[in-house]
């Protein structure tokens, strides 16, 4: 298999191109498949993922939306393996029940380019991205798109609704009012060019439990300054995967391949791209440690009401005083103030309160020539308690420390990514 970087005379477009190549065993014959990622002169085109990998099939789409013509209107299709997808300036710890990440073994998490909430891929949704010029963007436009699909497929509730998600009323065949949310939007927003994408649950095996990977230990003692999800009722909208992905294909075609008098092929594209340019360099990274969970906007946490966060919080089981307290402030993953207090401690009679500021000073940022503390590289929370009184002649209580630092564990654990 040869791979080429190809940059075209006119606009700067990059555009990558794969050849494969196959011989009989005599040698003698040879067959050459060509696919080209944003075909230089076609204004309309379509393409469908080989591909189930969500970090590849984000950087393709990434691709295409830096590098297709800007006048160009593209429509790309793709299932992934599972997966938890959180939105550009969304937190994990809040949005993600990552305890429950961990034991299921099988389930990504990936931080999506663009705006809006958390969802969940499986090999029962099928996600749609039309890149389009910025003049014509509109939040409904595709998303009606996607709706004229699923009426000509029988789905003859779906609707768009004023969130500019895609509604049905009950089994959306006619049967059932209340309203159930199939499919989800997000945007971005270039100079140059506009995209719109949406994932749309058709037969999900895992619809029931969706939701327990969406519930956060954290969510009581976290304030993010991040977008938080809306969570609305979900159910599969029972339509086979290729039915609907070759009605996206023909209402995407319906609206803009007469325009332009082009005859639109459906390109295939995958696995042979994952290490070309662009490509590889975007799931790089999209896999990064430093993406997922650094790219985190400003949050605080704490284990009690403060005055920027009134809400009760739920009763710990703690081995501590009664006045115990934990909160700290974090930017992009890094601990940028804490407070800790109410600690049992164990040694020489002293005044706790110097005994918690030392134990809050080794969880806030140190000094310039300190590295900050990076929430996301805590492996185990016991370490950290006890690094904070470290060569000295007390230290916190076991039995305090098993309590606190298991806990902590649960609300932010460590070993973050498979």
């Amino acid at each position: 298999m040869a791979a080429l970087l190809l940059r075209s005379t006119t606009g700067g477009i990059r555009c990558l191109t794969t050849t494969t190549t196959i011989s009989s065993s005599l040698g003698k014959l040879r067959r050459s498949y060509s696919t080209t990622i944003c075909g230089e002169n076609k204004k309309v085109q379509v393409y469908q993922s080989t591909s189930n990998d969500p970090y590849l099939n984000l950087s393709i789409e990434h691709h295409l939306l830096q590098h297709s013509h800007p006048d160009s209107y593209v429509l790309f299709l793709y299932i992934n393996d599972p997966c938890v997808v959180i939105g550009r300036n969304q937190n994990p710890w809040l949005e993600v029940n990552l305890p429950a990440l961990q034991e299921a073994e099988d389930i990504k998490l990936v931080r999506r380019r663009s705006g809006g909430g958390t969802v969940f891929h499986d090999h029962g949704n099928v996600n749609w991205s039309v890149i389009c010029p910025p003049a014509v963007f509109d939040r409904d436009r595709h998303a009606e798109m996607v709706v004229r699909a699923l009426k000509d497929l029988g789905v003859t509730t779906a609707k768009v609704n004023e969130r500019h998600d895609i509604v049905i009323a009950g089994d959306g065949r006619g049967n059932g009012k209340d309203l159930f949310k199939v499919s989800g939007s997000a945007y971005k927003l270039t100079r140059l060019r506009s995209l719109h994408h949406g994932t749309c649950l058709l037969n999900s095996p895992r619809l029931k439990n969706i939701g327990k990977f969406l519930r956060s230990p954290g969510e009581p003692y976290i304030k993010a300054r991040g977008v938080e999800s809306v969570r609305s009722p979900i159910r599969n909208v029972d339509v086979d995967t290729e039915e609907f992905t070759k009605g996206i294909v023909d209402e995407f075609l319906a609206m803009y391949e007469e325009q332009f008098g082009e005859d639109v092929k459906v390109e295939r594209v995958g696995e042979e791209v994952k290490n070309m340019g662009n490509i590889r360099k975007g799931m790089d990274e999209l896999t990064s440690i430093p993406w997922i969970y650094g790219q985190t906007p400003q949050f605080t946490f704490s284990s009690r009401p403060t005055e920027d966060d009134p809400r009760e919080r739920p009763a710990l089981d703690l081995d501590v005083q009664s006045d115990f307290n934990i909160d700290f402030t974090l930017r992009h993953g890094e601990i940028q103030t804490a407070n800790i207090s109410g600690l049992k401690y164990e040694g020489p009679a002293m005044d706790e309160d110097l005994y918690d500021g030392m134990a809050s000073q080794a969880l806030a940022k140190g000094s310039d020539d300190e590295s900050p503390v990076k929430l996301y590289e805590i492996q185990d929370w016991a370490t950290v308690l006890k690094s904070a009184t470290a060569g000295q002649a007390f230290k916190v209580s076991d039995s305090s420390l098993n309590s606190i630092s298991e806990w902590l564990n649960k609300v932010f654990p460590g070993n973050h990514f498979r």
